[in-house]
């Protein structure tokens, strides 16, 4: 195999262009000349519209067009935005209000799309704004998790949208009345805002009949369906392209009102129009992440073995349901609901609820961080309440290799795992027995440390069927790939991929993503799935296209032909016959068999790959101030094969950096009224440089039997793991002081406050 080829730690292809400012995202490519859009937003979080008017700001200065809901609706178009809707435990259908691109009637959070308005400039779209006249009959602002509370939606009786459960309520209980141990813990996952490095953004143009909007996202064909739909156009007029793309983590995987205003102003004013957020905008408007408080029941054996597990939880929808949303902390959430465990009895009960708050939906992991999260705390307080060693009382439960493929209670079939093997390398390139000397020399420093472990499992999502098309051209290959990178380096990936099966040079194929009009149709990048989905087609667009060339060959050639995918070429065995993969792909063409230099194929993986691993967080906390930091953090994953293993560290360092951010600093506030309160960097608690340790990061495969890459996907690991790992790592060390519940994030203030009570504990 070439040094280049799979499994190989390459360096990424795609990152010369971007250090040297060659990248092509949304905001450089708009067209010349564009106009520039800006949007009205709410300045409270509930209240009725008593009225908006437009007029000035229509007769501003350089002002083409101001949009409202009364002007979408004299167009004929549909003041709504698609989203899923799950059932409730009852059969029934959620709540599922309409969701509208700009309000009408009510606002329901700060940051509701009013008007639209396009200018020559970005000032002269913001001065307009200021004339317009706004006046909002204001209404209490629901925004705490219980039922109840002013109503945002008549759809939703007491504010909740949905009430969803799985599994054998009647049996589970029964199961925890005759435990001979019943554990119960509470977590809060705190509300986070995603805050790509790329803020949304997308410009629009019209091209002749047709339409073209470009955006930052992370598919296109979800985004030129709802165009589609939305206008009443043919597909074949909608062309919508992804750029490059700046960060995604499942913000930018869904559509937006913005996407839907700058495509119809291009079309009424018959001139490209473009958007750009700006940072503040973006914490108002962006989809947040997790908001939920889940309780679990565990109940165990008199050997610790787990009989029962009950999980209650209810999250926080903000103020409509985004596109995703009703299915992430239900449906999505119950993929690994009961994780590495050997446990059939259960019962899972979810509800969502509406608040005056931004919208919740897909954050990198979409619902597996926070099932894990909630599983890994329980156990790792099951253990303490219990007396025994946390890595014991996993040892005990977990499904056993044997035991493969495995059917999880909620009806997912784990196809390999070895998650004694991985605990085993954790623990020791963790140097856990080590760590009492570390506590104590920390101690002796005035210091508090802790250890905290989480052992995840992680479903791959999203659509299991990918197509790939390749094209030999006369200098390399061009592949035209359903995924849509938007920071993972799939370029190198898959480039990768191509040249172990071809031996074409890496800097001679190019990767085509992100075009509806090149691409019929494609999954997009989300949940994990691109290196499985896209690497199998590519795989066996591959061999397809071999195969063919090779008979081609032989039938020309009149000879045995054979190709030598070390060299790139094909050779008549006994002879001194070569040919390039090029020279045969020019030859089917010029023979009038261009079919052959460029072909299709589509796959659909049999099963999901389930990537799991173990994450080992020690902390130290200042006992004078609170501050809580991350010292040592030691990784041990099995994602199967690996096609670049640095691109795999790179991507659970990033995962982790996120869920230590979670961890520690992150924290959305809103005041009473639903005012964001950390709407800047200056206020909101984004991780830097020095909060995040070293990482060390090991590998124990177990390779996929779901695909024939024998790959698990990696891109949300880290994070799924990163959570509970440090919040048990602070829960270790303020177990001593009898603090029994503490919860994320674990920011100064809070730890200080903590203390104090814990001073305050031992004093009485």
């Amino acid at each position: 195999m070439s040094k280049f080829g799979t499994s190989q730690p390459i360096t990424r292809l795609e990152d010369s262009r971007f250090l040297t400012g060659k990248g092509r995202y949304v905001d450089d490519i708009a067209p010349a000349g564009a106009l520039h859009g800006f949007v009205l937003r709410s300045p409270v979080a509930h209240g009725d519209i008593s009225a908006l008017d437009v007029s000035d700001a229509r007769a501003a200065p350089g002002v083409h067009l101001v949009l409202t809901a009364a002007d979408l609706a004299a167009a004929g178009l549909k003041n709504a935005m698609r989203f899923a809707v799950v059932r409730n435990r009852d059969g029934s259908r959620a709540a599922a209000p309409p969701r509208p691109i700009l309000a009408e009637g009510r606002v329901r959070f700060v940051g509701d799309p009013l008007a639209f308005i396009v200018a020559d400039t970005p000032a002269a779209a913001r001065d307009a704004a200021e004339l317009i006249v706004l006046e909002i009959d204001d209404r209490p602002a629901k925004l705490d998790l219980a039922p109840g509370g002013e109503t945002l939606h008549p759809e939703a009786p007491d504010n909740i949208a949905y009430d969803f459960a799985m599994g054998d309520e009647a049996a589970t209980e029964a199961a925890l009345a005759g435990a001979a141990h019943v554990i119960r813990h509470t977590s809060h996952d705190n509300r986070v805002i995603v805050n790509s490095m790329e803020p949304r953004g997308c410009y629009a143009e019209v091209e002749g009949d047709r339409l073209h909007l470009a955006f930052n996202g992370q598919g296109v064909w979800g985004t030129k369906g709802d165009l589609v739909s939305w206008f009443g156009l043919s597909p074949e007029q909608v062309r919508v392209t992804n750029p490059d793309v700046g960060g995604g983590f499942g913000m930018k995987g869904m559509g937006y009102p913005e996407h839907f205003l700058v495509s119809h102003a291009a079309r009424v004013l018959q001139r490209p129009v473009r958007w750009m957020s700006e940072r503040t905008e973006a914490m108002l408007s962006d989809n947040a992440g997790r908001d939920l408080v889940v309780t679990t029941t565990l109940g165990f054996d008199a050997d610790l073995k787990l009989v029962a597990f009950h999980t209650d939880s209810i999250a926080n929808l903000g103020a409509y349901v985004s596109q995703f949303a009703q299915n992430i902390q239900s449906s999505l959430y119950s993929k690994v609901l009961t994780g590495t465990y050997d446990v059939q009895t259960y019962h899972f009960r979810n509800r969502g609820v509406f608040t005056n708050t931004t919208q919740v939906d897909a954050y990198r992991g979409a619902g597996r961080p926070e099932a894990i999260y909630a599983l890994e705390r329980a156990m790792d307080f099951a253990a303490r309440e219990l007396g025994v060693d946390p890595l014991d009382l996993r040892r005990r439960n977990f499904i056993p290799s044997a035991a493969f493929p495995y059917r999880s209670a909620t009806g997912e079939l784990y196809d390999v795992g070895d998650f004694h093997r991985v605990l085993a390398r954790a623990e020791a390139e963790a140097d856990l027995s080590g760590f009492p000397a570390r506590r104590a020399a920390s101690e002796a420093r005035g210091q508090l440390r802790g250890v905290g472990i989480c052992y995840y499992i992680e479903s791959i999502l999203g659509d299991p069927e990918e197509t790939a098309t390749i094209e030999i051209t006369t200098t390399g290959a061009r592949v035209y790939v359903g995924t849509q990178s938007n920071g993972q380096g799939h370029e190198t990936v898959y480039a990768q991929l191509l040249h172990d099966q071809t031996g074409l040079p890496l800097d001679s194929i190019e990767i085509v993503q992100g075009d509806s009009d090149l691409i019929a149709k494609g999954g997009g990048t989300g949940g994990s799935r691109s290196v499985t989905v896209q690497g199998m087609a590519m795989r066996a667009t591959a061999d397809t296209l071999i195969a063919g060339l090779t008979g081609f060959l032989a039938a020309d050639m009149d000879r045995e032909i054979a190709f030598d995918a070390g060299e790139g070429v094909f050779r008549a065995p006994g002879s001194n016959v070569v040919v390039t993969l090029l020279e045969a792909a020019a030859r089917a063409r010029a023979a009038g068999r261009a079919e052959l230099a460029k072909v299709t194929e589509t796959r659909k993986l049999p099963g999901r790959s389930y990537p799991n691993g173990c994450h080992v967080a020690e902390i130290e906390i200042d006992r004078e101030t609170g501050a809580t930091r991350v010292d040592r953090y030691t990784v041990v994953d099995d994602f199967g094969n690996l096609m670049n293993p640095l691109l795999a560290e790179g991507q659970v360092h990033g995962g982790v950096a996120q869920g230590i951010g979670q961890a520690l600093t992150e924290h959305v506030v809103y005041d009473d009224t639903g005012q964001l309160l950390t709407a800047t960097f200056m206020d909101y608690g984004m991780p830097r440089a020095d909060d995040t340790p070293f990482i060390a990061f090991h590998t124990e495969p177990v390779p996929s039997t779901a695909n024939p890459l024998g790959m698990k996907g990696c891109g949300e690991a880290g994070t799924v793991g990163a959570l509970a790992a440090v919040a048990n790592a602070v829960q270790d060390a303020l177990w001593p002081l009898g603090l029994r519940r503490v919860d994320m994030p674990f920011t100064p203030s809070r730890v200080w406050a903590w203390l104090r009570e814990a001073e305050a504990i031992a004093a009485e």
